[in-house]
């Protein structure tokens, strides 16, 4: 398996793609990088490290049978932990069980990186705004990266302020489009 030598890992993207085609060298890699942390993580929500255990390979079936229909919008380490969330509260409601908020909240907090999601988030927004057109992109860039005023970019660009106005307005909803409902809560 090839890793990406400017970032020492795999994209994420190129892994789905691999792992849709059947390749099983793709998946045991995503297995072997994110099991055990599933592991500890739904052991703080079940309380057992058995079922834990089996909630994360619950998680893991799910994907290799779903493969085709995946949409991975953040990155793996998001989805499998989001997944892997669910699966935990629907066995503690299946199984009448409930854990304090305060048992596992600081855990989860260090153990789900919000520095990467943060990245890729970052990243998704890069990629948007590379697909603008010219004009859009140069006045979003100036406004949101340069901190000029929409007046400021209109005498400097030599176009109206209601233009400039409207140009951020669809460089937001092209973002918005483009990063999907996952981070709609921003917009």
């Amino acid at each position: 398996m090839k890793t990406d030598s400017r970032n020492g890992f795999i994209d994420d993207v190129f892994l789905l793609r691999l792992i849709q085609k059947g390749d099983k060298e793709a998946f045991k890699y995503l297995f072997d990088t994110y099991f055990a942390s599933l592991c500890r993580f739904l052991r703080i929500y079940t309380g057992d490290h058995t079922v834990a255990e089996e909630l994360a390979l619950d998680v893991f079936t799910a994907v290799w049978e779903k493969r085709n229909e995946l949409e991975i919008r953040v990155s793996w380490k998001a989805y499998l932990f989001q997944s892997a969330r669910n699966k935990a509260l629907n066995y503690l409601r299946d199984n009448d069980r409930f854990v304090f908020v305060s048992d596992w909240s600081s855990y989860e907090k260090s153990t789900i990186d919000d520095s990467l999601e943060l990245k890729e988030l970052e990243h998704l927004i890069q990629e948007a705004v590379c697909t603008l057109p010219d004009l859009c992109r140069d006045i979003f860039h100036r406004s949101r990266m340069e901190y000029q005023t929409n007046k400021e970019i209109a005498a400097q660009l030599n176009i109206s302020v209601k233009y400039v106005e409207a140009q951020i307005t669809k460089a937001l909803k092209h973002i918005k489009k483009h990063l999907g409902e996952v981070y709609s809560f921003l917009f």
